[in-house]
């Protein structure tokens, strides 16, 4: 017969009854002065002692000295003796007259008795048999039976199981805590794995907290996890630990992460190399990782093979990572297949982007479904990307919408750019303000800019001129985007700096943007300085300007070099602006062009 519960033994089962507890299972006396005490009292006829002597040679597993005392007491109506003869003649492989004596002594009030017939009558096959006699067991207060009883009804989704569950934990039954703590707990959210982020209700916490402080090793993973969750990380590493030494690989893993997590690899790697070493292939894949990070390839490769061996489809999405970054495309492709025909949908998003690099953009297409599919974000964003590039933007949208609603930041992004050519500008403002608070610079740019258009007008400032004035919301954005190096946001946040009279504000933001090759903030740069009367560091960033494509900075250039008297190169930078433009900036300087050739000519 099965043992029940975590770590149960023989004796734990109740099935071995001590007589002195009548049907409870008590402390069995091996001291020798006791046994010869009670061999004299069987002498004498005492049937307890029969009955208790018998129990304590059965517990040292004298079945041939056990067996004519537990008769002897069982046939003058110890119900104890019988139901330990029950015990003896089931280890014997004798399991229908077990069954026999089981009965007789569960007919005579024995929960032990009972519970025992009711495991044999399961066992067969006989449920209405085994329900009758566990429950007899269970209402007689009997922790196993009722544990037992709780099982077979669960089995067949009675909605009784969970009442007598939690009647066996309330009893003491630490494998029946940690099942009714499942049970609560799956109710909250689907199964899963440990170190999934949800939370556990209270009640739900309460029983793994009884089950692992009594010795159950899965109980105290799943409440080291809770605590985990919960920041509370010294307690969540105690029942990790006590797990852990326990033979839980997983607990083991899971401290490896929080000791790694506070800075203690070298610990950390003890750890999972133990839960590696028990088949745990996420602590394999951890120490995989642990090795590619201190350039060590060759080992890290090893810990992936074995997370692979062990189930782990990870480690063959990891060999693939690791194959890619060593410029082994061929053996980077073969392991991303392998994962993603397992299901991994990172490895299948991984593999379509190898695929396309190469220019397989036909293949790469149904591994991107098949990962946006199963989940990938980042799958449905490439999606998006991939049509965009066919021109099929209805198609791109819709892939693009689906990773924003999963929070892609860039898809996010695309949304709102495709919605405000659309002049959904409602919808627009919606998602580049998801994107721009997830981060994305040009999202807060093109946020500002849409807040900005409906900024009333600003009076103008005198440079230079306090300024007291609250910041408005556009700017906030400007000024995010800016502060992220983005080159148009900081020229724009200038220009507001200016217009408020802030001269050094203005310079600065102007400054940088140009320093990072904006052409825009080299011009406005230039007329900063130009008003502040400092044209000659001012034409050094107009011809900076210029280079770089401005026609307003090779006009004004072409216009301080004409002051100068020089004529020859005031005309080429007229020049350069008429092929630069835009028109009235074309019509300018071909004006002053003609004037100065006409000078040069004279």
């Amino acid at each position: 017969m099965d043992v029940m519960g975590d770590k149960a033994t023989l004796f734990e089962t109740g099935r071995f009854v001590q007589p002195s507890g009548r049907d409870g299972v008590g402390e069995a006396p091996d001291d020798a002065a006791e046994e010869v005490r009670q061999r004299l009292a069987a002498g004498a006829g005492d049937v307890e002692a029969m009955s208790v002597l018998g129990a304590l040679l059965l517990r040292r597993g004298d079945l041939d000295g056990a067996e004519p005392h537990l008769r002897a007491a069982t046939a003058a109506g110890d119900r104890a003796a019988a139901n330990n003869l029950g015990v003896l003649l089931h280890q014997r492989g004798y399991a229908d007259d077990a069954a026999g004596w089981w009965r007789i002594a569960a007919v005579a009030g024995s929960a032990a008795a009972a519970h025992a017939l009711g495991r044999h009558h399961r066992e067969r096959g006989d449920e209405p048999a085994a329900e009758y006699w566990l429950r007899q067991s269970a209402e007689q207060g009997h922790a196993l039976g009722a544990y037992a009883l709780a099982d077979l009804l669960e089995h067949r989704g009675d909605a009784d199981a969970e009442q007598w569950m939690r009647t066996a934990a309330e009893r003491g039954h630490r494998e029946a805590a940690y099942r009714l703590a499942r049970t609560l707990d799956r109710r909250l959210v689907p199964e899963g794995d440990v170190g999934e982020d949800h939370g556990a209700g209270a009640d739900a916490e309460q029983w793994y907290r009884q089950a692992a402080a009594r010795g159950h090793r899965r109980a105290a993973l799943h409440l080291g996890a809770i605590l985990e969750r919960r920041g509370a990380l010294k307690e969540a590493g105690r029942w990790y630990l006590t797990s852990a030494k326990d033979g839980e690989a997983r607990a083991a893993c899971a401290l490896g992460f929080l000791l790694r997590d506070a800075g203690d690899t070298e610990s950390a790697a003890v750890w999972w190399l133990r839960a590696a070493q028990d088949g745990d292939g996420n602590a394999a894949n951890a120490l995989g990782a642990l090795h590619a990070e201190r350039g060590e390839p060759q080992t890290a490769e090893r810990w992936y093979r074995a997370a692979m061996d062990a189930g782990d489809d990870n480690g063959a999405y990891n060999l693939g990572l690791l194959c890619a970054e060593q410029g082994r495309t061929a053996q980077a492709e073969q392991w991303y297949r392998r994962a993603a025909y397992a299901g991994h949908r990172e490895a299948a998003n991984a593999l379509a982007i190898l695929l396309l690099q190469g220019g397989d953009t036909a293949g790469a297409e149904p591994w991107f479904s098949k990962a946006a599919e199963a989940g990938s974000v980042d799958a449905a964003f490439n999606l998006g990307i991939l049509f965009a590039g066919r021109g099929e933007e209805a198609v791109a949208l819709r892939w693009y919408e689906r990773a924003a609603a999963a929070g892609h930041t860039e898809a996010a992004l695309q949304v709102g750019i495709a919605r405000l050519r659309d002049g959904d500008e409602a919808t627009a403002e919606r998602h580049l303000r998801c994107a721009a608070g997830g981060g994305s610079a040009e999202a807060a740019y093109r946020l500002a800019t849409v807040l900005d258009a409906r900024r009333p007008p600003v009076p103008a400032h005198t440079l230079g001129e306090p300024v007291h004035e609250e910041k408005s919301e556009c700017e906030e954005w400007y000024e995010r985007a800016a502060s992220q190096g983005h080159r148009r946001a900081q020229v724009r946040v200038g220009m507001l700096a200016a217009s408020r009279g802030d001269v050094v504000e203005a310079a600065r933001w102007y400054r940088e943007a140009a320093e990072a090759g904006s052409r825009n903030g080299a011009f406005n740069l230039g007329l900063l300085l130009a008003r502040e009367g400092s044209e000659p560091e001012a034409a050094v960033w107009w011809t900076r300007a210029a280079d770089a494509g401005h026609g307003r900075a090779a006009l004004r250039l072409a216009l301080v070099y004409a002051r100068r008297g020089e004529l020859a190169e005031g005309q080429r930078w007229a020049d350069r602006a008429v092929a630069l433009g835009p028109a009235e900036v074309s019509e300018r300087a071909a004006r002053l062009r003609d004037a100065l050739r006409e000078e040069l000519s004279a």
